[in-house]
């Protein structure tokens, strides 16, 4: 039997959304990438033990591992998930924001030198991203991938959160901003922001590519999102000045 094609609903978005298998964070494991940092203790000391990782994904998931599973993703999930999918949809969440707090200082798209910049997501009048469609056999294999990156240290914390996609409303697994987390920073201004994602950069790549793929996904579907266009539209004028 031929296996249902995920982008069904959205043919538009086939070749914009990484093989999960050919994914970096298919094998990720942040204790392996801070030992190939100058200092291994700055990233080692605020990393989430594995024990800690998985009483995490367990309490969060307790009851849900026996239905496929829907993932909300408003930023670099949207094109390279790296756990397994049977669907993507657009989707909206009423209840929520994405925001530009995230500051990266441990070297993915930013250090504490040159900090970068990343999304979270908070509470606001709307976001836009996808929605991914795990199938119930693969949940406990795909959320452990999922749980080692976004659960890596102090950033995110799991919940199951409301979205709409087209007229249906689904309960779906996100992580939403940690407001205790040193990398959280929620005064952030906008001169910040634009400075470091013009300057951040890291293993990942830099802030700016980050960005700019938010956006790249967005122009497939036909959304616009007024923040993200300026804010990108406003680092390109910063970098064009320097």
């Amino acid at each position: 039997m031929t296996a249902p094609d995920p982008y069904t609903h959205h043919p538009e978005l086939r070749g914009k959304i990484k093989d999960p298998l050919q994914s970096f964070f298919r094998s990720f494991n942040a204790v392996d990438v801070a030992a190939e940092m100058p200092d291994p203790s700055l990233l080692l000391d605020m990393l989430h033990s594995d024990t800690e990782r998985e009483q995490s994904r367990a309490e969060i998931l307790a009851g849900r591992t026996k239905n496929d599973l829907w993932v909300f993703a408003y930023g670099s999930l949207m094109w390279d998930p790296a756990f397994r999918f049977t669907e993507v949809r657009r989707g909206r969440a009423p209840d929520h924001a994405r925001r530009f707090i995230l500051k990266d200082l441990f070297g993915a798209r930013g250090t504490r030198e040159i900090p970068g910049l990343m999304a979270a997501l908070d509470e606001g009048p709307g976001c836009e991203g996808l929605l991914f469609r795990i199938d119930r056999d693969d949940v406990d294999t795909e959320t452990e991938i999922l749980w080692r990156r976004e659960k890596a240290g102090p950033a995110y914390v799991p919940c199951f959160i409301e979205v709409m996609a087209a007229d249906q409303r689904i309960a779906a697994l996100t992580f939403v901003a940690d407001h205790g987390a040193e990398v959280i920073d929620a005064d952030i201004t906008r001169e910040e922001q634009i400075h470091f994602i013009a300057t951040g950069a890291g293993f990942l790549g830099t802030s700016l590519e980050y960005l700019t793929n938010i956006e790249s996904q967005f122009q497939a579907l036909g959304i616009v999102d007024e923040e993200v266009s300026a804010l990108l539209q406003e680092t390109r004028a910063y970098i064009n000045s320097l």
